[in-house]
């Protein structure tokens, strides 16, 4: 087996641009604090060499996994949505019925692509979540999928795929170097699921009804990725993505995103992929999805 640094290319010097935020705080772009995601060519490494890097990176960027022009299509198809519908932030509206997105993240070289990863046959969850990010639009804050998926197997990954070209100041995806490592310092939080609610509470049967998503907490790890960073240690990744480009990474990895700086929409998508033969959430799987919703949730007396 070639060794880890046979699986990349180095990168150039990387040199964020300044002013670079998220949830409206200036990151600390220090070499030791911000730096870039090491990037993993799938068809020159083994499905062997793949794992390896995901377990010691807790993520594979994989650029240029995806056939750019389909990418392109999409990116002016969810486009001319938004300028005809108004439907910018609603990832249901944006993801249904649009055939060449479903194709591209369900079909092709993200299954094969999977089946290497995870060496078996693959299945998808059925909800598909598609972000519109308008230009001034605030990053999405820091958490791991665990809380949100984590009634199947852990061993459960996310695809997030830039429909487009997104330079840092667009607001593209950033992870926390390591933070996968950090299950003993998050157990607490890595246990939890955000639709667990107490049925002894006065607000419960707005929980049940649907009236209300959540009693007091939405999944977030933190409300502050700066100071998040100082406590775990490492630096936030991240990258110029472009069309075209995969970044996977597993359930306990913390990952945030960067503020849209400029003056466009940052388009994206979020699909997670798993062997066949393992449980799966039940929120995520069938016709309608029953996601977040009043079926989705646990009562408990607290």
């Amino acid at each position: 087996m070639n060794s880890p640094t046979s699986l990349s290319t180095p990168p150039p010097t990387f040199t964020p641009p300044s002013g670079l935020t998220s949830l409206g705080l200036a990151l600390d772009l220090a070499p030791q604090a911000f730096g870039e995601l090491r990037a993993t060519h799938e068809a020159q490494v083994t499905p062997a060499e793949l794992r390896e890097r995901m377990l010691e990176d807790g993520y594979l960027y994989l650029p240029g996994l995806l056939d750019r022009e389909q990418v392109l299509n999409i990116q002016r198809l969810v486009t001319e949505r938004i300028a005809q519908g108004g439907n910018s932030h609603s990832s249901h509206d944006l993801a249904q019925n649009n055939a060449p997105l479903a194709e591209l993240l369900y079909t092709g070289r993200m299954i094969e692509f999977y089946e290497k990863l995870l060496g078996g046959p693959v299945k998808h969850f059925d909800h598909t979540w598609f972000r519109a990010v308008a230009g001034g639009g605030s990053g999405t804050y820091p958490h791991c999928d665990i809380v949100y998926m984590g009634r199947g197997t852990f061993n459960l990954c996310t695809a997030w795929v830039p429909m487009g070209d997104v330079p840092l100041d667009v607001g593209g995806l950033m992870v926390l170097e390591h933070s996968h490592r950090q299950a003993a310092t998050l157990a607490n939080y890595l246990q939890r699921d955000v639709d667990v609610y107490c049925t002894n509470r006065q607000d419960a049967p707005d929980i049940e009804s649907g009236a209300k998503t959540w009693q007091d907490w939405d999944g977030r790890l933190s409300s502050d990725p700066v100071s998040l960073r100082a406590k775990l240690g490492g630096r936030w990744l991240s990258t110029n993505f472009q069309a075209g480009d995969v970044l996977t990474f597993g359930m306990g990895t913390v990952h945030a995103s960067l503020d849209n700086r400029s003056n466009r929409f940052r388009l994206s998508s979020d699909s997670r992929y798993q062997l066949a033969s393992e449980p799966a959430d039940e929120r995520w799987i069938g016709a309608n999805p029953i996601a977040h919703g009043p079926a989705g949730k646990i009562g408990k007396i607290c």
